[in-house]
């Protein structure tokens, strides 16, 4: 919709009826993890980047968390690398480790803050190797997946810091090891332990889906809120399964780790994470205790 088109009277009501939100979240911290066609799309990449330095510049607390699948993909195609995966995690060899730490660490996320800095924010571009943010060991519960690892210690010393300079921390989900070894670990994963260990007020995780469906073919059937202790009667009733369990794992996860809400949102729809902090309805589906 054209802004020109919304009359002055509706544009006051949309801010009135936000006000009392951006209250709420002014001077907490929301973490966002970005992905899937959010991240690929030309449009849907400006509208969150906008969403993003709108958040910071009403004293929201944004910290951006993002993954690069297919752009790690693409990347070992050209280098005549075929992409393998063993229980859905990507199998991750040394030379696959460097592809993943120049893409994630290197083009991805660097383009990220220049487009947060196009849009008028201030943004850092960090992984889990600067200050140690993210500590991880081998990850051994599905065999053999090379250099793939499980997040042990987040140190948040360098995210509050940039937080407190007005900046918007952008981490790329590489880990380091204890004896010097750098590890791909999964996205969500990433958000979820710095959520959990910044106290979070949110965990926003975007998706290529309106959130938890009771029928994965039919959107109408969106579930917008979930306790903790539903979740284990979803499974068994195969409402959450397959891709959406460890997504969803992420979430309980943070909640039970002291994050107020956590939120599978659809990155496909422009302003989704206004459209979730800023409105009555609320957008996806929402997990709290």
């Amino acid at each position: 919709m054209d802004i020109k088109n919304i009359s002055y009277a509706d544009r006051s009501e949309v801010l009135v009826q936000a006000l009392p939100y951006i209250q709420t979240y002014n001077g907490k911290t929301v973490v966002i993890k970005y992905g899937g066609n959010a991240m690929v799309n030309e449009d849907l990449r400006d509208a969150v980047m906008t969403d993003i330095v709108l958040l910071r510049s009403v004293g929201v607390n944004v910290v951006l968390v993002h993954g690069g699948g297919p752009e790690i993909s693409e990347m070992l195609r050209k280098l005549g690398k075929e992409s393998r995966f063993v229980g859905g995690l990507r199998y991750t060899d040394e030379e696959t480790m460097d592809v993943v730490q120049m893409v994630l660490a290197g083009k991805v996320n660097k383009h990220l803050v220049q487009l947060l800095s196009r849009h008028g924010g201030r943004a850092v571009g960090l992984c889990g190797l600067d200050g140690e943010l993210l500590c991880a060991v081998r990850h051994t519960a599905d065999g053999d997946v090379g250099l793939v690892g499980d997040i042990e210690t987040v140190h948040t010393a360098v995210l509050t810091d940039m937080l407190s300079h007005g900046y918007v921390p952008v981490v790329s989900s590489v880990a380091g090891g204890a004896n010097g070894e750098v590890y791909n670990v999964n996205a969500d994963t990433a958000a979820a332990q710095i959520a959990a260990c910044l106290h979070a007020e949110k965990l926003l995780l975007m998706t290529d889906i309106p959130g938890l469906l009771r029928d994965k073919d039919d959107p109408a059937t969106l579930i917008p809120e979930v306790k903790v202790s539903e979740i284990p009667a979803l499974k068994a009733q195969g409402i959450i399964s397959g891709g959406m369990i460890p997504k969803i794992d992420c979430c309980v996860e943070a909640v039970r780790r002291g994050v107020k809400h956590t939120n599978i949102i659809d990155g496909r729809v422009p302003h989704a994470i206004l459209m979730e902090l800023f409105s009555d309805a609320g957008f996806g589906t929402m997990f709290s205790a």
